[in-house]
């Protein structure tokens, strides 16, 4: 695959070699942090240099959402989690998945194991922290499948909106809490609970997961054959990245580190993250599996009274960038 995608960005420089540098801004979902590492890479080690871009990487935040700055034109690509991207698409905001660098879901409730709770049936009469702005989605339609309301009850869960942060768990406001393979559960350990301690329910296991981190444009743009050929090139050094980042974890992970001007991130978390993304993207080479992408609008369709969307998406993705970018 190294060789492979090598091939690709070699090819894409040579044809580029002679024009100017072309512009990409590229919006992430979250805060500077190892699960963009792939992108950092791409910048740092000149793979977007290679192919005659110069990208501009925006972090994110709890008040940035992706969708709206690609809205608003503050980004020529973002990264958005599908949820979030279908839910934007159904509204009237057209994004199309071009490339999906995550195979795997990171996502997972993290529960004391001290309540009792050892199986997903146990989950009834207890209180689960679930992040919301679109995020609670594959929660909803793993309670759906189950056959457990969401309105509390001893036969029910009683939903907490939860916060960006592992309080309430530690706190003991709620019996499990949401949390990431790669971040959450990580700073649940660190703040001095033990795994012994823990049951963790990976959705990827419960069969719900829904596909995170891809990478979107809006539809118009992809009719307009030079804002293709710039995507072809920024897919194409993205991957070369990646790829990069999986073999290379901890020097990726400094990568990381001496881009976050926020000072907030620390050298043990990130390599540790950065070990943790790697599973996430080791099975993929960037081209989206359409069924992943069925099952993640399966998992949509079948949230419950509330779903994220009400009907099959149409136009939602397309090979058209990874077809050329990856061979």
């Amino acid at each position: 695959m190294k060789t492979f995608l090598a091939g690709a960005v070699s090819a894409l420089a040579l044809a580029t070699a002679a024009q100017a540098a072309d512009e990409v801004t590229l919006q992430l979902k979250w805060v500077t942090q190892a699960q963009f590492a792939g992108y950092y890479v791409a910048e740092d080690k000149g793979f977007y240099d290679e192919v005659g871009l110069d990208v501009t990487i925006k972090p994110g935040g709890p008040d940035i959402a992706p969708a709206q700055v690609i809205a608003g034109g503050g980004a020529d690509v973002v990264l958005d989690w599908m949820p979030s991207a279908l839910a934007s698409r159904e509204k009237g905001l057209p994004l199309v998945n071009i490339a999906q660098p995550f195979k795997s879901s990171g996502m997972m409730l993290t529960c004391w194991k001290d309540t009792g709770i050892e199986t997903p049936e146990d989950l009834k009469g207890r209180t689960i922290g679930v992040w919301f702005f679109g995020n609670e989605y594959p929660f909803l339609s793993w309670m759906s499948k189950l056959g457990i309301p969401t309105d509390g009850g001893e036969e029910g869960v009683t939903v907490l909106k939860q916060g960006f942060n592992v309080d309430p768990l530690l706190q003991r406001q709620a019996d499990c809490i949401s949390t990431m393979t790669y971040n959450e559960y990580w700073q649940v350990i660190d703040a001095g609970v033990t795994p012994e301690e823990l049951v963790t329910f990976k959705y990827e296991d419960m069969g719900v997961a829904t596909l995170e981190d891809g990478i979107y444009v809006l539809e118009e743009n992809l009719e307009d054959p030079a804002f293709v050929d710039k995507m072809k090139r920024f897919v194409a050094a993205s991957m070369k990245g990646w790829k990069w980042a999986e073999e290379n974890p901890d020097e990726a992970a400094m990568i990381v580190l001496d881009n976050d001007e926020t000072g907030a991130q620390t050298e043990k978390h990130q390599k540790r993250m950065m070990g943790e993304i790697a599973k996430l993207t080791a099975g993929s080479n960037g081209a989206l599996d359409p069924a992943d992408y069925d099952r993640t609008v399966a998992t949509l369709l079948g949230g419950g009274s509330d779903p994220v969307i009400t009907k099959e998406p149409e136009g939602a993705w397309t090979h058209m960038i990874t077809d050329e970018a990856l061979n």
